[in-house]
């Protein structure tokens, strides 16, 4: 299934000159020729300087044969088949016993350059041979060095330079063909590799990615997480996850979103219906029987709770981002009304512990502020605390509030999912609404809310709130 979705989709893909592939393959051939490149130039240096000294040693051997001659002397003829064999218009060497011997073919025009090999350097070596590919015209060289056959033998030749720049060409387009055969066969190895290892993970990504956004409830649009262990398949994993939660958070919205269109269209006959309930319960309340003049009091407390979740449940789903009226106000204040509106069910009795400084002015929207903490205290009274403190501090341009109470402290269950709605309440029956709301409301404002601690000696709540909101 996931091979035929890739495979039906229709991308739209580069075209192949600006493919990553054709991209990585010219740059594979560009850099494989920028090697041989250089190696090439210290290359025809060395060649030049072993055709010089092959000369060299072809020379010494002429000059052995004019040696075995009594005289010292060969015949014309002789001595053209030597110079013939040395390719060279004269040869001289040098012993330091016995003088100076010399052989000539013909007297050589002028000299055009003089070349000492005992004292070549490669830099020296791979300019002259530029110099010697580069010349148009048919050049004279005086060579002089050591006979590779004797060290202690000095010889001197003079020839031309065209065959010599004959076989440096010759050399050269051989390492030219050599280096065009190896740059493709690496070329053609690093492309159907990287390939393999890139171009074709990114193109499943990219696939997948599509897929994903065109139907994101879809399952088989999630990237199936690869066992690979480098980087590609590191990206892959954490795609996979993404899509994955995303795909999650998105059908839970698709589930909040229906059930705040089947609240809403129930509403109306909803409230209703509670509204006829709730006028017969006042009936009852009047009603002279003892016995149900005592059940009465559940039973409104029961409708009211009722009409409770049916009014958050609407509210929450109907809200989306909020909407602040910004006002300036004292927190203290703020705070003191919520503790005189605070319900308190079944005769409860809370201690409130305000210690807010007086006078300390935040800009918020009130009643949104208002919401968030009667949520907490009606959570703190309904889990069984007695005592809630709240206090709060500036740190830098933020107000740090923390809400304290000295209840039993949360279940783990109820922590771990504690601002979600319908999943992190701590009471049986409870939506987990109202913690979900005071988020989104501290978030609006550019704050948050998070549990600090929560344990046997009770639950506090941090409240980061800015100063302004300018």
């Amino acid at each position: 299934m996931w091979g035929n979705l890739l495979t039906d989709r229709r991308l739209s893909l580069p075209p192949v000159a600006k493919s990553l592939s054709a991209r990585l393959l010219f740059l594979t051939l560009s850099f494989v020729m920028l090697a041989e490149v250089l190696i090439y130039a210290p290359s025809i240096g060395r060649f030049r300087l072993v055709y010089l000294e092959e000369r060299l040693a072809a020379a010494h051997l002429a000059i052995l044969a004019l040696e075995a001659t009594p005289d010292q002397m060969v015949s014309e003829e002789l001595e053209r088949e030597l110079m013939a064999h040395v390719g060279a218009y004269s040869v001289a060497l040098t012993k330091p016993d016995a003088g100076k011997l010399m052989l000539m073919v013909d007297k050589p025009g002028k000299i055009d350059a003089s070349h000492d090999l005992r004292r070549a350097t490669f830099m020296s070596l791979i300019r002259d041979s530029a110099v010697a590919l580069l010349s148009a015209r048919m050049r004279i060289l005086r060579v002089v060095g050591w006979s590779p056959q004797n060290p202690e033998v000095l010889v001197e030749i003079v020839i031309d330079e065209m065959p010599l720049r004959a076989a440096m060409i010759d050399y050269s387009w051989r390492i030219l063909n050599l280096s065009l055969v190896i740059s493709l066969f690496t070329s053609a190895l690093v492309f159907f590799s990287l390939h393999l290892l890139m171009v074709r993970p990114m193109r499943r990504i990219t696939a997948s990615m599509s897929a994903f956004r065109d139907n994101p409830e879809d399952p088989h649009s999630v990237l199936p997480p690869s066992q690979r262990s480098d980087e590609m398949g590191i990206a892959q994993r954490e795609l996979a996850e993404m899509q994955q939660g995303l795909r999650e958070a998105l059908l839970q919205k698709t589930r909040l979103a229906a059930l705040g269109t089947a609240v809403t269209k129930i509403n109306h006959d909803l409230r209703n219906i509670l509204t006829t309930a709730s006028v017969v319960s006042d009936r009852l309340g009047r009603s002279e029987d003892p016995e149900v003049r005592s059940l009465t009091p559940t039973l409104v407390s029961a409708l009211d709770r009722a009409v409770n979740l049916c009014a958050q449940t609407l509210n929450f789903t109907r809200e989306g981002p909020l909407a602040l009226d910004l006002t300036r106000f004292d927190l203290r204040a703020l705070l003191a009304e919520v503790e005189g509106e605070m319900p308190r069910p079944d005769g409860s009795c809370l201690e409130w512990v305000n210690r807010v400084e007086p006078g300390l002015e935040i800009e918020a929207d009130r009643d949104q502020l208002f919401r968030v903490f009667l949520n907490l205290s009606t959570n703190a009274t309904e889990a069984g605390s007695h005592r809630l403190e709240i206090a709060a501090r500036r740190v830098r341009d933020f107000l740090v509030i923390e809400v304290t109470d000295n209840g039993p402290g949360l279940p783990k269950r109820a922590s771990q999912h504690l601002f979600e709605p319908f999943s992190g309440s701590a009471r049986k029956g409870g939506t987990g609404l109202g913690l979900a709301i005071s988020r989104d409301v501290m978030q609006a404002h550019g704050g948050d809310i998070k549990l600090e601690r929560t344990d046997e000696t009770g639950t506090q709540f941090l409240l980061v709130l800015p100063m302004s909101q300018g």
